[in-house]
């Protein structure tokens, strides 16, 4: 695990970081583990979604913020119950670098949901030094599966 408490605690304020390869087996293990993407409509449609095809699922897909402005969105909480998102479940949050997620992670942990992670390093990941992301870490440089439209 990186950073954060890991799965053990909350010190942090949520379950803790995973890295993506185990974000994949969490989700896979646990038949109600759920993946939600916090990422806009626009990264979805642009970059790409985890394609959870092989596990027999699909990623939850509420964004955070809310573009243009980027404000908080205030019915995530809510969006989340309606998607049927129990509390108890395992709950891996991703947005492309892992700093909204992250947030994510720490506010429905607070709101009461219990395993709240975030997925170390997003979809994308940091910079390379070529200035592009998607090769250096995360998802999609971890090598699994994701899907564009």
């Amino acid at each position: 695990m990186a950073g954060g408490a890991g799965r053990g605690g909350s010190a942090v304020g949520y379950a803790g970081d995973l890295q993506p390869v185990e974000a994949w087996r969490v989700i896979e293990a646990e038949a109600t583990a759920r993946l939600v993407d916090v990422r806009t409509s626009s990264e979805w449609a642009y970059v790409g979604l985890p394609d959870l095809t092989r596990l027999g699922k699909k990623p939850d897909l509420i964004s955070w913020q809310v573009y243009p402005a980027m404000s908080v969105n205030q019915t995530f909480e809510q969006d989340l119950t309606e998607a049927s998102i129990a509390r108890e479940d395992a709950i891996v949050f991703l947005c492309r670098s892992g700093a909204r997620s992250k947030a994510a992670a720490i506010a429905m942990t607070e709101r009461g949901f219990a395993r709240c992670y975030n997925l170390a390093d997003g979809f994308e990941g940091p910079l390379d030094d070529a200035g592009h992301r998607g090769a250096k870490a995360g998802w999609k440089a971890a090598g699994l599966p994701w899907t564009q439209t």
